[in-house]
């Protein structure tokens, strides 16, 4: 009862084994083909019990609401179905442990097992970063049925939090603005380890600049950003504590013997400074101390968190005396950080002692010092600040962005929609629960202005909508909606990622940067109706006319007639 394993060639190109290696392993070992629901094993005994475990099926993956109260979602977790996919093959030790926890089954059904993988699966899929709707496919998979079954639980599990996050931190950036840099703090509060990776992952992919995740950093790549805590500036008593006080300029030409001394002379210049008004006095030295221990371990990155003490009557000053300082000898300090208090306030003053820095000492562009917020930022409260009015260039954004505080799961859904070439509909009194049958394909209709207009998923016969010609596009369920379109472009969404036996050509899985860098331009081409924080306008999901006539023909025929007594 094992299915054949497909063919290989002298260097194992087009076999099961050939693919995996190409794509890799998945990112988590605990992403095994024992990471499913109990049911799906119980569903294949059955289906192998009667016959049924090689029929083939077609499942469609989609969800049914955008997250967030918005009209958009980015599609994520593509890469890691693949590679879950290429590497699923249950060994020993999984089939040892299914025969203890359901003695009820033959012995032949787990020999069966032992010799199941996906080489006889494909998958098509709308490519990672893309803007999606509900509706819509996200991924057909097509195999023996049992196969496909087993795959369900992990697909899902796959794309739902990587789509989530994908598309929380997609919104804000949105808000945040293309000039502002976006940093990913959520390691310490995300949901465990895996929740941590796949966040620092998915939130560079919709729009963050940088991670403070260090082993995200080593596996993807992504750029890494920190600066230091409350706790190293309080761990500092006195600028006694600094043994080594010297600091070779930047270019090497000569040596400065004591740091601190420069240090203090600088902020006094600051404390008498006419332009500052005599607006400071003394300063915590604690926090100098600390101030200056870590510029001279990073006097070309030195970043300071100001807001331990007193943010203007400390921080700041001790700041600024300190970045003088490393100006002095050829470095540029890179800014501070704010993790408290009014931020669209502090960063307005903080930014006028820049100013007035730069204008007093004349030095040139000293007014344009980074300043970074944090403390529990989220999508409103950078939109409460750009309200304000601030003078923020960068936002490090944790427990709201990585927990998808305000939606819990995307809610992705796998519904078989056909087997062995015959269509399958799932009904419900709840109509949004009604799967729309048949394998499909799915394309995007872009309008004259270059924003797309609507969706529209037609039977796998029928031929491909095509530019310029006038298309009837329907609502899946309510007759009355319904329009033209006359499209300028079309775009088919599907792609064939995992070729299974077939020789259909194997879409790229590109890099995270180029997934990345999809993202931002298929939000860039959404009208800014759809984007809009407040009361977007829902983007438009339709099917073709032969489609809503077989959905609604195959309604009739699966639901059962009432009878009235």
């Amino acid at each position: 009862m094992s299915a054949p394993h497909a063919s290989a060639d002298a260097n194992g190109n087009g076999t099961h084994a050939g693919m995996a290696a190409q794509v890799g392993a998945p990112t988590n070992p605990m992403a095994t083909a024992l990471l499913t629901d109990q049911y799906q094993f119980s569903m294949a005994y059955a289906y192998w019990k009667a016959g049924k475990h090689a029929d083939r099926a077609v499942f469609d993956l989609y969800f049914r609401k955008n997250p967030f109260g918005g009209e958009f979602t980015v599609f994520a977790g593509l890469e890691e179905c693949i590679k879950f996919i290429a590497n699923f093959k249950f060994t020993e030790h999984d089939i040892s442990f299914l025969q203890s926890v359901m003695p009820m089954c033959e012995g032949a059904f787990f020999d069966y097992l032992r010799e199941v993988d996906c080489s006889d699966v494909e998958v098509y899929s709308i490519p990672e970063g893309s803007v999606v709707f509900p509706k819509v496919p996200l991924m057909r998979v097509e195999g023996p049925v049992a196969v496909v079954q087993l795959l369900e639980t992990p697909f899902v599990n796959l794309i739902n939090y990587a789509s989530l996050v994908t598309t929380n931190a997609a919104r804000h950036r949105h808000v945040a603005g293309k000039s502002k840099v976006l940093l990913e703090f959520g390691l310490r509060r995300a949901q465990g380890p895996d929740g941590a990776i796949s966040a620092s992952k998915y939130c560079f992919m919709g729009g963050f600049d940088a991670t403070s995740n260090v082993l995200a950093g080593n596996l993807f790549g992504i750029p890494l950003r920190g600066t230091h805590s409350h706790a190293f500036v309080s761990s500092y008593m006195s600028l006694d504590e600094i043994p080594d006080k010297v600091l070779r300029t930047k270019d090497g030409s000569r040596v400065c013997q004591d740091f601190v001394s420069l240090v203090q002379e600088w902020l006094q210049k600051i404390q008498v400074a006419d332009s500052l008004g005599g607006a400071f006095g003394d300063t915590n030295q604690s926090e100098l101390a600390a101030f200056v221990s870590y510029a001279l371990a990073f006097p070309s990155n030195f970043l300071a968190l100001v807001d331990t003490y007193d943010v203007m009557r400390s921080g700041i000053p001790n700041f600024c005396a300190v970045a003088l300082a490393l100006h002095d000898l050829g470095y540029k300090a890179s800014g501070i950080r704010l993790d408290s208090g009014d931020l669209a306030y502090l960063s307005i003053e903080a930014r006028k002692v820049f100013r007035a820095v730069e204008k007093e000492f004349n030095v040139p562009g000293f007014g344009r010092m980074v300043i970074t917020a944090s403390n529990d930022l989220n999508e409103e409260t950078i939109d409460a600040l750009n309200k304000q009015g601030h003078e923020v260039d960068a936002y490090g954004i944790g427990t709201y962005l990585v927990t998808c505080y305000s939606q819990a799961a995307l809610g992705c859904v796998f519904k078989l929609v056909e087997i062995n070439s015959k269509p399958r509909i799932k009904l419900s009194e709840d109509v949004a629960k009604v799967s729309i049958p048949c394998k499909k394909r799915c394309f995007r209709l872009y309008g004259k202005e270059g924003y797309p207009l609507v969706d529209i998923m037609i039977r796998e016969s029928e031929p491909s909508p095509k530019a310029g010609e006038r298309i009837l596009c329907r609502h899946p369920f309510i007759e009355s909606k319904r329009a033209y379109v006359v499209p300028q472009h079309v775009e088919e969404l599907l792609q064939c990622y995992w070729p299974g036996r077939s020789d259909k050509p194997r879409a790229e899985l590109p890099s995270l940067d180029k997934i990345r860098s999809r993202c931002m331009q298929q939000l860039e081409k959404l009208r800014p109706d759809h984007t809009r924080r407040l009361n977007p306008t829902p983007y438009k999901v339709s099917v073709s006319a032969k489609l809503y006539e077989f959905i609604h023909c195959l309604w009739l025929n699966e639901a059962p007639v009432g009878e009235l007594q």
